[in-house]
């Protein structure tokens, strides 16, 4: 199927134009013709293999406190509802994932009724409220292997073509880590057309923590491989930039595209300034994103919790 999309979403279809100028037989070669149509058309408007393509959903800054009660205004079992039910491939949990530390009791008494409930497909990385626990023991012993090595977790994983990397913005990422030689060797032995990658602390941000310029060797090494997305959380608001470099410039060709999703339901907070290459912001509505993955690019969509009016969709081709 592969084979058959390249040739017919080019423009040349011999098998069909052949039994187009067929004398005779005319029964048969419609009907040739109409099986050729249906297999050229199941091949453009689907992906490696003329399946569907898979959509994944994002979002960061989930579960609330529930000691000695849980807030008025949380809003993770809504967010959460989101996605139970839908047809989602993976989810991604952008950090401090459990409020207001992340203990064993606490992802056990909030979490786990909520967002827990998408589990068995829910690949997260870390935040610095899950770290609030001795090495996040909470988030590891909660998550198992799903969240990688314990005292590391970060990871990478396939979808449908697409190469997904998980990172830890809490520990040791600087130029002469671990783990940024584990990604740069990563990156170097991925062939997929596409990569996403995606943390906790925004590399660039017009939220109230701001832009975290100690995320910049991450950028640097994704950015030198192509890659194409980057999502994080910590904000507790949504963003999207268009396509940038390391020094936050302005890329259309190889530029990477971010999106800040702390959406998750914990809280919602204000602005602050508005940093360059900043296209869409909220800082009102919860909600998740999702991504479908084609074979070569995706489609984004913000998705409301609730009756909220604000949402923000499009899409963008690979490197």
């Amino acid at each position: 199927m592969g084979r058959v999309t390249a040739r017919a979403c080019g423009g040349k279809a011999p098998f069909v134009h052949e039994h187009l100028h067929r004398r005779g037989g005319q029964t048969r070669a419609r009907l040739l013709c109409a099986l050729g149509l249906f297999l050229i058309l199941a091949a453009c408007s689907g992906d490696a293999e003329g399946g569907q393509a898979p959509v994944i959903a994002a979002a960061g800054d989930i579960a609330c406190d529930t000691d000695p009660e849980p807030q008025a205004d949380c809003r993770h079992k809504a967010t959460s509802n989101l996605l139970v039910g839908g047809d989602y491939e993976a989810v991604l949990a952008l950090g401090d994932i459990q409020y207001d530390n992340g203990s064993r009791r606490n992802f056990k008494s909030s979490y786990d009724p909520t967002w827990g409930r998408l589990k068995r497909i829910t690949h997260p990385v870390p935040g610095n409220h899950d770290y609030r626990t001795k090495r996040a023991r909470g988030y590891f012993d909660y998550f198992g292997s799903a969240a990688g090595r314990a005292k590391k977790g970060y990871y990478s994983y396939e979808i449908a073509g697409w190469h997904l990397i998980g990172l830890n913005s809490e520990i040791s990422h600087g130029p002469k880590s671990e783990q940024l030689s584990w990604l740069r060797r990563d990156l170097a032995s991925s062939r997929a057309k596409c990569t996403l990658a995606y943390w906790h602390r925004p590399r660039f941000s017009s939220g109230e923590h701001g832009s975290d310029e100690s995320m910049g060797p991450f950028w640097h090494e994704l950015y030198d491989a192509a890659a194409d997305v980057v999502l994080s959380g910590h904000d507790h608001d949504y963003e999207r930039f268009g396509p940038q470099d390391p020094n936050g410039d302005a890329d259309h060709e190889r530029g990477i595209r971010s999106f800040v999703v702390g959406t998750g339901g914990e809280s919602l907070r204000p602005f602050g300034e508005t940093q360059p290459n900043s296209e869409v912001r909220n800082s009102s509505t919860y909600g998740v994103l999702t991504l479908t993955l084609h074979a070569s690019g995706y489609e984004w969509e913000f998705v409301p919790a609730g009756p909220a009016e604000f949402r923000d969709s499009g899409h963008g081709d690979c490197h």
